[in-house]
């Protein structure tokens, strides 16, 4: 009997337990969905919708971006300015009626002496940012904390590029008083019964040193007192001038005190007595040898400023 072979093959249904067979019948199904998009046309207006909402995304984040990295920075402890004006300019706001000292001098001689780049009171003003006027500061500290360690401002004078004053006030410190320093700060007991609280005084000075050219002496100590940081760019320490020290016939890099520049160069004494300082009386004092050497201090200033800015070009390029 002859027998007829059949040779079969059998594959497993769509019900099987061939995990191969279901992850090859899952693909297939897939490809015939994909096939039937493009067909239609529906495969392309889904991936355009999905691709409009990465841009979309996109654009989110980086605006969130930009707005944190943009955001004013504040901290209780200072407050730093925006630039609002940058090139000096003499003219002030209140009219000249002060007497000035009786001495006065420019020089027109052009500087040598040497100063250093990254002293940041040591920059010219940016030419793209309008006119400066300029304001004399000067402010006396009193002690508080344990023995009077801690200084804190306790009057505070500005004066015009004429020597008007424009402000002075006494300013309740923060902190109790526990050392007034009479002696060198001329500040009483009396004289802090009803002054002006520190931050509402600190709010009025600011609101006047704000654009302005902002002259000193070793004007930090000021600045720390106000807990305040003022642009460099429009600040001058008459203590950091190496040309005054030159015009008074001192070493141009040691630091001398106010009373001393103003004796040498003036032949003027301030700061006697046993009253203390007075704050209006050093402003006027630092304004007065600002002006002595203006002139070219600023021209150096400008010749740094251009200097570096075509040493920074020349790193660029290469």
């Amino acid at each position: 009997m002859s027998g007829i072979m059949l040779n079969l093959v059998c594959e497993p249904g769509h019900g099987g337990k061939s995990g191969k067979y279901r992850g090859n019948a899952k693909h297939d199904r897939f490809l015939g969905r994909r096939h039937y998009l493009e067909h239609k046309g529906l495969l392309k207006e889904k991936q355009n919708k999905n691709r409009n909402k990465k841009i979309q995304q996109q654009k989110k984040n980086k605006s969130k971006n930009a707005q944190l990295s943009g955001g004013e920075r504040s901290t209780p402890d200072a407050i730093f300015p925006k630039f609002t004006s940058c090139l000096p300019n003499k003219t002030n706001e209140l009219p000249s009626s002060a007497n000035t000292f009786s001495q006065q001098s420019t020089l027109s001689f052009p500087s040598t002496a040497s100063t250093s780049q990254r002293d940041p009171t040591h920059q010219a003003a940016p030419r793209t940012l309008g006119p400066l006027k300029y304001v004399a500061l000067d402010c006396e500290m009193v002690g508080t904390g344990p023995k009077g360690c801690n200084s804190e401002l306790a009057r505070c004078s500005i004066v015009s590029y004429d020597g008007d004053v424009i402000f002075d006030k006494f300013i309740k410190p923060v902190n109790p008083v526990t050392d007034f320093r009479t002696r060198y700060s001329g500040v009483r007991r009396q004289d802090l019964s009803n002054a002006t609280p520190f931050h509402q005084a600190q709010k009025e000075i600011l609101k006047i040193l704000k654009g302005k050219m902002v002259v000193g002496h070793a004007i930090q100590n000021d600045f720390k007192a106000l807990k305040y940081f003022h642009p460099a760019c429009q600040t001058r320490d008459t203590a950091r001038i190496p040309l005054l020290n030159q015009k008074a016939g001192l070493p141009e890099h040691q630091t001398v005190s106010l009373k001393r520049l103003t004796k040498a160069i003036f032949d003027k004494d301030i700061q006697t007595g046993k009253r203390g300082h007075s704050s209006v009386e050093d402003a006027k004092a630092t304004m007065e040898l600002y002006k002595v050497v203006e002139n070219a201090w600023e021209q150096k200033l400008t010749a740094l400023s251009l200097s570096a800015k075509a040493m920074d070009l020349a790193l660029n390029q290469k």
